[in-house]
């Protein structure tokens, strides 16, 4: 045999070689599942909380503006009702004594039942009350995806809602959302 015909079967069996390669490449390609049958979806759900001011008008009373701190008014009137009535008791030198008595009694007296009266007179207002209150939510996450491929089982999560299959790339299942979705989820 002459080289170049050596050379022609070289190359020959090398193209064979590689031809047979690329056929066997091309049959397992065409022999992958192009998707996988979806045998459940569970939603995923997340609790979230969103704290928000809740605010309510509450009738407040609050003891009323005194205008007599030191209840001069009270004491004098008092001292001198009880003067009065101290000065109708006595005669002589009692007298004067029942009138002082009197008048110090009666502001005394004066003095607490003003003191009373302060006390109980209140003023009635409304005033705003507000506090924070937590108010919980669920909020989709995403999709737990149960498929079968080549007899298997599997799960994935996704974030879309996939339909009865799902889109199978070199072996694996594709878990971004087809252009349908990111459209659906952008709106």
């Amino acid at each position: 045999m002459d080289k170049s015909m050596m050379k022609g079967i070289a190359v020959g069996g090398l193209a064979m070689v590689v031809l047979g390669a690329g056929a066997v490449s091309g049959y397992k390609t065409l022999m992958e599942p192009k998707v996988a049958e979806v045998v459940a979806v569970k939603e995923v759900m997340e609790t979230v909380t969103t704290p928000r001011e809740q605010c309510e008008n509450v009738q407040v009373q609050r003891q009323a503006p005194v205008k007599d701190q030191n209840r001069i008014a009270g004491t004098a009137i008092g001292g001198l009702a009880g003067g009065l009535l101290g000065s109708a008791v006595g005669n002589g030198s009692g007298r004067t004594v029942a009138t002082i008595a009197g008048a110090v009694a009666g502001g005394y007296a004066g003095n607490q039942v003003q003191k009373n009266m302060q006390q109980k007179d209140v003023v009635s207002s409304v005033e705003q009350r507000c506090r924070t209150v937590n108010e919980k939510s669920q909020k989709l996450k995403g999709y737990d995806v149960t498929y079968r491929l080549n007899g298997q089982d599997g799960t994935v999560r996704t974030s879309f809602k996939p339909g009865d299959t799902l889109p199978v790339k070199d072996g694996q299942v594709v878990t971004t959302p087809p252009p349908s979705a990111q459209q659906a989820t952008r709106s």
